[in-house]
């Protein structure tokens, strides 16, 4: 039986670890650009049956209950919440946030991927990139920003208008599309604020800001974190709490085996 408890409480010390380990990515990406923060699910593990409801007793009746023990926990799954981050000024013409449902389209190595992180740039032949250190990934559908731009405006139905030296008016120069998933909880998490869809997300259904249930587009900002210090800050207590008291119980079983081994030599 105290092996049994040993191996029930590992269970639950190395499931809570691994939440404790998703509450400090959470942690420390509250600063990070549009990230959507993610929650650990868990479950119970099988169980031992000695007796199951409505066996028959000795006198032919039906017992109401059974006999079981639980074999642990385990890591069910760990979903994202995709709830909007609050809106930070910025003044900067290229920043852009998705304000409802939406993802921004970028070029990655040949493939389409996704991010609500509109901290956009230029590289040196005028195209609109994703601002990144370690590669510059093209916005889908191209855009290209005259060189001469003095004035960048972007609407809330994705339209870019450049101003060139020496004109009053503004001209067109692309359209932001933005897409969306039927399951934004099945895209797959690249790092770099990037996803990738899957066939758990469905395919992505691209559209024009404003239309069709997809959000709209804000210039000057940029999406923050939607992580809450303080709530993460619970979580973690709790978590290291949950992950001590199995730690506890792991003695105890140890204990009591040793001391089973101990009697047993009499």
């Amino acid at each position: 039986m105290g092996l049994r408890a040993l191996q029930t409480a590992a269970t639950g010390m190395a499931a809570n670890q691994f939440a404790l380990d998703v509450v400090a990515n959470n942690l420390a990406n509250a600063g990070t650009t549009a990230y959507k923060r993610a929650r650990t699910d868990f479950e119970d593990l099988y169980y031992e049956y000695l007796k199951i409801p409505g066996s028959q007793d000795l006198q032919g009746q039906l017992t109401p209950v059974g006999v079981h023990v639980g074999l642990g926990t385990q890591v069910s799954a760990v979903s994202d919440d995709h709830r909007q981050g609050s809106l930070l000024q910025t003044g900067r013409q290229l920043d852009v946030a998705v304000v409802g449902d939406g993802f921004f389209q970028v070029q990655d190595g040949g493939q389409i991927v996704f991010t609500r992180a509109g901290n956009f740039s230029v590289n040196a032949d005028g195209q609109l990139v994703v601002e990144s250190a370690n590669r510059g990934r093209l916005v889908e559908p191209a855009i290209t920003i005259p060189q001469d731009a003095t004035q960048i405006t972007i609407s809330s139905d994705g339209n870019v208008f450049a101003q060139q030296a020496g004109s009053t008016t503004a001209t067109q120069v692309g359209q932001l599309q933005l897409a969306r998933f039927v399951n934004p909880q099945g895209l797959v998490r690249l790092g770099e604020n990037l996803f990738s869809e899957s066939d758990a997300s469905g395919a992505a259904q691209i559209g024009i800001p404003g239309q069709d249930g997809i959000g709209t587009i804000r210039q000057n900002v940029l999406e923050a974190s939607n992580v809450e210090p303080v709530r993460e800050l619970v979580d973690l207590i709790k978590t290291q709490r949950h992950f001590e008291l199995n730690s506890q119980v792991v003695q105890a079983a140890d204990q009591s085996l040793q001391l089973l081994a101990n009697l047993r030599r009499f």
